[in-house]
């Protein structure tokens, strides 16, 4: 007889293990990529695993890695702040697809003793990374704080060494507003900085401002939050001076996007609007099958992305990251549904 129980037992179990065919295959995820939406990636993909079993590594190695990485098919997926541009897609080996998963704030933290608020026009911001403006006492910092007690300190910038989609958002922005910076830099996820020092992604440009009095630059807002660093309120387009909270995030992507969803959101024309806002993008091959590449391989892959525009969104504003809109989730979905292996739906 207990032979006989034990012996249903095992059996039940095989049956519940082979109904969730995920668990059974213990699939096993890799992606790489942007260093911004890290943490939210790191605790989406932890509950991830423990609802499901699927394990997904990530490594944070900064939009350009992610997709030189998928790109080589050494991924399943890569993750990029800055949507591939047509040069790109034309040179990858089948098509590839851009998956929004969450909006987040490119920030301009600094680190300036006795200093608690600062306001930042277009026009000081482009100037003070462009190196003309090159102390904290400067006449037009004073002019944009009043009441404000600057000491007279050395400014020092801190950028990305790194290719990066932060850094493809803060130069977008700044050839946007400063047709100077424009003409001379320009922007990219790499650019000939004009001045200033570098650090490899969001977490070191944010241990270089921590360290070094005087230090200004520009972080992933979870990352400034994280660190205990002050950061500044941006002049927007309609004239405010806006803070990078989660309702002023979300105000600037409240636009109509293209159906591939790759698009720009800084300097949003929203009248509250935070004036450096992104997208973060999972990009995946259309067709996966590729490479050797399992269905059960391709099929977690899909049922992960369909979770992240669903069920994950409930952990965005916790971790300090926005929400997608009801609008772009729509266009997701079309462009999940549209995933295939062997030219069948990988979703229904």
């Amino acid at each position: 007889m207990r032979k006989k129980i034990v012996s249903i037992l095992v059996f039940l179990f095989v049956l519940a293990v082979s109904v969730n065919g995920v668990w059974a295959a213990k699939v096993t995820l890799l992606g790489a990529g942007a260093t911004f939406p890290y943490p939210l990636y790191a605790k989406w993909f932890d509950v991830y695993y423990k609802k499901t079993g699927v394990k997904v590594n990530y490594q944070a190695i900064g939009s350009g890695g992610g997709i030189r990485q998928l790109l080589a098919r050494t991924v399943d997926f890569g993750a990029t702040d800055a949507p591939m541009s047509d040069e790109e897609l034309a040179k990858a080996p089948a098509k590839i697809v851009h998956i929004p998963m969450a909006l987040g704030a490119v920030v301009v933290a600094y680190n300036v003793p006795r200093v608690k608020s600062l306001r930042l026009t277009p026009k000081v911001l482009a100037d003070i990374f462009l190196g003309k403006i090159q102390y904290w006492d400067n006449p037009m910092l004073k002019k944009v704080n009043p009441g404000v007690h600057f000491p007279h300190l050395r400014i020092v910038v801190a950028h990305r060494s790194d290719g990066s989609g932060t850094t493809y958002n803060f130069t977008n922005y700044l050839a946007k507003v400063s047709p100077e910076w424009r003409e001379k830099v320009g922007y990219g996820k790499a650019v000939r900085w004009p001045t200033g020092v570098g650090g490899k992604g969001n977490a070191g440009v944010a241990g270089l401002i921590r360290q070094i009095p005087g230090c200004i630059g520009y972080i992933e807002l979870a990352y400034a939050v994280k660190n205990h660093i002050p950061v500044a309120a941006l002049q927007n387009k309609a004239g405010h001076f806006v803070r990078p909270t989660l309702k002023a995030i979300s105000a600037a992507a409240n636009i109509d996007i293209p159906d591939d969803t790759r698009c720009s959101l800084t300097n949003t024309s929203a009248p509250y609007g935070y004036p450096i806002t992104a997208m973060t993008w999972i990009i995946v091959y259309k067709e996966q099958a590729y490479g050797g590449r399992s269905y059960k391989k391709a099929k977690a892959l899909a049922d992960l992305l369909w979770w992240c525009i669903h069920d994950a969104q409930n952990m965005n504003e916790k971790l300090l990251y926005g929400r997608i809109p009801a609008r772009v989730v729509v266009k997701a979905e079309r462009i999940l549904k549209g995933l295939t292996y062997q030219g069948s739906p990988l979703l229904p």
